[in-house]
């Protein structure tokens, strides 16, 4: 029985949610990429509320958003993107 596995290379989108010097946050960038029917609500600036196939996660500032192989969403601590995924060459 096999009990090891190698995750298959897969091309994804995402945003990073993340305020700037000045203190505003790319929130309608993040709103723009989620639409509308994948968001249950946003509180100010700092937190969007995500429908996922799991249910309701939040992310905050600093969270990265992924767009899935089946066009579903979900957030990701920056440590582990980092860990996970690497930036695609076009």
């Amino acid at each position: 029985m096999k009990k090891s596995y190698i995750k298959k290379p897969v091309k994804i989108e995402a945003i990073q949610l993340v305020r700037n010097n000045e203190g505003s946050t790319n929130m309608q960038d993040v709103v723009d990429f989620l639409g509308k029917n994948n968001i249950s609500y946003v509180t100010g600036d700092a937190l969007v509320v995500i429908k996922t196939l799991e249910g309701e996660m939040c992310a905050s500032i600093n969270d990265y958003i992924i767009k899935g192989t089946e066009d579903e969403f979900y957030p990701c601590k920056p440590h582990i993107f980092e860990k996970i995924y690497d930036e695609a060459t076009e």
